[in-house]
């Protein structure tokens, strides 16, 4: 049991992180499928495009609370510019996903379900390495942690 604890301690980040990623990958996959299973069809492209954004949006929020809290348990008292930062990184990683799904799915015909899932674990990577370099960062220059 030791050595398991000492393997989170030395790995925390990385480790929660990726605790974090997942259930922000569920809460984006989730609101993606209540879209497209209620009220917007992934047949439409901009609906398709639609249920993304709207996924985005939700994960993204539920994204920079966790990670800000249990991750990099930032102190930065600006929250507004951390918070802008977060959303911009996210915004690139939105339009990767978007030109993915509209690539695999409108183009190619591929399953929307799948490559939604695809797509996501490509951002959870992305996202990490831009949080870690541009958004949770510390006034000298190192990542913010306890």
């Amino acid at each position: 049991m030791k050595k398991v604890l000492k393997l989170y301690q030395k790995y925390a980040e990385i480790i929660n992180y990726v605790i974090v990623g997942v259930l922000t990958t569920l809460v984006s996959l989730g609101t993606y499928y209540v879209c497209v299973y209620t009220f917007l069809n992934p047949n439409i492209s901009w609906q398709l495009q639609l249920a993304n954004i709207i996924s985005w949006l939700v994960s993204v929020t539920f994204a920079y609370v966790t990670n800000r809290l249990y991750v990099f348990k930032s102190k930065d008292p600006d929250i507004l510019k951390e918070g802008v930062k977060f959303y911009g990184a996210r915004l690139l990683t939105l339009v990767l996903d978007m030109v993915f799904m509209y690539l695999t799915v409108t183009i190619f015909k591929f399953n929307d379900k799948i490559m939604k899932l695809l797509s996501n674990v490509l951002v959870l990577v992305l996202n990490y390495i831009l949080s870690k370099i541009f958004v949770f960062i510390k006034k000298d220059g190192k990542n913010d942690k306890k």
